[in-house]
């Protein structure tokens, strides 16, 4: 379906999470404008912290309806009788059985023309999952007793174990056909480190933009400090992260011992033990560093002395001054 689909060339996303040039982020980047020309079903896998949101309404501002409504449901969030309100609204027991009747302020008649986001399908409870399978199947439903087309179109996220939940029979499998006509799996930032830096960069341009300040920049230190971190709370962590540094520093340029005191602080602290002096915990922060420097850069001797902003020479001397294993590769 996706191959013969004719689709204009991927543009700057607007979703930050879209950001990057990783192999991982550009299949997904080319499965959002391939989609972007269709008007089946998406569902958006991803882990938690992942921006889903920002990735639907990118592919719904490349689509042809694009000024259409944009109508996001949160599955997660309330029980079951406020979701379906919210879902479908209120209707009168006497309606007819022919089709699945709606109340015009809910917000499945809010979405026609337009796109309807589920965030967190699996979460809805078994009542709307199988009102929303008649509907979608039908493509037609009733709007305070008339009958009209849906026409929206269908895109939801869940977590990457939705499979187990469809085989389980916590998700009905034929509501998961209609949503995964495209599916879509966003990868987390673990998968593509080499992004992180222009995610950052990226990040902190809308948080300035956003406090109406001028826009920070990064040193290459405290960018490859970033990509060698494994974010499990992905875009959401990162976010949190540079908001604190922002906040906190006043220069307009973002160092390394600015990044640090927010990492700290987002992290569960361990008890402190003070180890050695000073001199001593110098020694072992730069062995870390450069450590991870390295390994962010595979181990690439030039490429890393050049974000250490030292010569290759003295980057070999520091390594085997502080115990630093290195796996050489021919440049």
């Amino acid at each position: 379906m996706l191959a013969g689909a004719h689709a204009p060339r991927f543009t700057r996303p607007s979703a930050p999470e879209l950001v990057g040039r990783s192999p991982a982020i550009t299949r997904v980047q080319e499965l959002v404008r391939r989609a972007a020309a269709l008007d089946g079903g998406v569902l958006l896998t991803a882990e938690p912290g992942t921006a889903v949101d920002s990735v639907a309404r990118d592919l719904h501002a490349r689509s042809r309806h694009s000024t259409a409504p944009y109508v996001i449901v949160e599955c997660a969030a309330g029980d079951a009788a406020r979701l379906d309100r919210v879902l479908f609204g209120v209707t009168a027991e006497e309606a007819p059985t022919d089709l699945e009747s709606v109340s015009s302020d809910s917000r499945i008649a809010a979405a026609r023309g337009g796109i309807l986001f589920l965030q967190d399908v699996t979460e809805l409870p078994a009542g709307p999952q199988a009102r929303l399978a008649r509907i979608a199947r039908d493509g037609e439903v009733r709007i305070d007793h008339t009958p009209v087309p849906t026409a929206f179109r269908l895109v939801a996220s869940a977590s990457p174990g939705i499979d187990g939940d469809v085989h389980a029979h916590r998700f009905r499998a034929d509501l998961y056909r209609r949503l995964s006509a495209v599916r879509i799996d966003v990868p987390p930032l673990r998968e593509r480190a080499e992004d992180v830096p222009a995610l950052a960069v990226r990040l902190v341009e809308d948080i300035c933009a956003t406090r109406g300040i001028g826009v920070r920049t990064f040193t290459q230190a405290a960018q490859a400090l970033l990509a060698a971190l494994t974010w499990p709370g992905n875009l959401a962590e990162l976010h949190d992260v540079l908001d604190r540094v922002v906040t906190e520093t006043r220069e307009d340029v973002i160092h390394v011992e600015h990044v640090l005191p927010a990492l700290q602080l987002h992290r569960a602290p361990a008890p402190f033990v003070p180890v050695g002096n000073l001199r001593e915990a110098r020694l072992r922060f730069e062995r870390d560093y450069i450590a991870a420097v390295l390994q962010h850069h595979d181990w690439r001797m030039a490429a890393a002395a050049q974000t250490l902003g030292i010569q290759r020479p003295n980057l070999y001397r520091k390594a085997r001054q502080l115990g630093i294993p290195l796996a050489r590769t021919s440049e």
